[in-house]
């Protein structure tokens, strides 16, 4: 059901925790399973220095979670916010449909973090992040 790379990064997963001092936040759920991902950035001069998730959730939101992180550490801001659902998903060897939300999930909270950065640097952040959910689903209860 799961790849070996999926079960790698729900077993050993990359970047757990909290980056000290971060200077982006962002923090999403999914509100039919309760899945609730929560990632910290340190950004300097447009690149994404360090990133750490905490991921209150499945296996595949764990490892998604990892995934993503590894996705966008030493990134620009701008190749972050290119990553998709899909990328992470594939990153990982594909996900079972039941479990697409969970890349979902992490996608939207790299974006959540990088609008949180913006907002503190005083810049709208929707012109550049979105607005939103950024989902292509109906699994976090928003209208798409």
């Amino acid at each position: 059901m799961y790849s070996e790379k999926v079960m790698d990064h729900f077993s050993n997963p990359r970047n757990v925790g909290e980056v000290e001092n971060p200077n982006a936040e962002g923090q999403v759920g999914n509100q039919k399973c309760g899945d609730i991902m929560k990632m910290t950035m340190r950004i300097e001069d447009g690149v994404i220095v360090d990133v750490k998730f905490k991921t209150f959730g499945c296996g595949a939101a764990v490892a998604t979670s990892s995934m993503a992180t590894e996705l966008v550490k030493g990134r620009t801001i701008e190749e972050a916010l290119t990553l998709t659902n899909a990328a992470v998903a594939e990153a990982l060897d594909g996900l079972p449909p039941q479990k697409l939300h969970c890349s979902v999930l992490a996608e939207e909270a790299i974006k959540a973090a990088i609008a949180d950065y913006y907002t503190r640097q005083g810049i709208d952040p929707a012109p550049i992040v979105g607005e939103g959910c950024v989902g292509c689903c109906d699994c976090c209860g928003h209208e798409h």
